[in-house]
């Protein structure tokens, strides 16, 4: 099973972090599509307007927020398939390489 690691959109590239995927509705101010090193951007799977509006980066309401953006993501699978994709594609390209 893959580790994922959670990184500010904003931090520079650490080298061989592996796939970076733009987990947000909204596009991050002051940054140019062509500067992310984001292998794509998966709109769908950030939470909806109405849970941001709801949290309010209130942090007594982290654990809800997160209970309840979990539901959402359970909702749509469709919308974080690619992290997926991609981690059993690695996983099948590291066990067909020659060693």
């Amino acid at each position: 099973m893959a580790v994922i690691h959670l990184a500010r959109v904003y931090d520079r590239d650490a080298p061989g972090t592996g796939p970076r995927f733009l987990v947000e509705r909204l596009w991050p101010r002051g940054v140019r599509r062509a500067d992310l090193a984001s292998s794509d951007w998966l709109k769908d799977a950030g939470p909806s307007d109405e849970l941001r509006r709801w949290f309010g980066h209130d942090p007594e309401k982290w654990d809800e927020f997160r209970r309840r953006h979990a539901a959402e993501l359970d909702g749509r699978p469709e919308s974080w398939r690619p992290v997926a994709l991609r981690e059993h594609l690695s996983r099948h390209l590291e066990q067909a390489a020659p060693r």
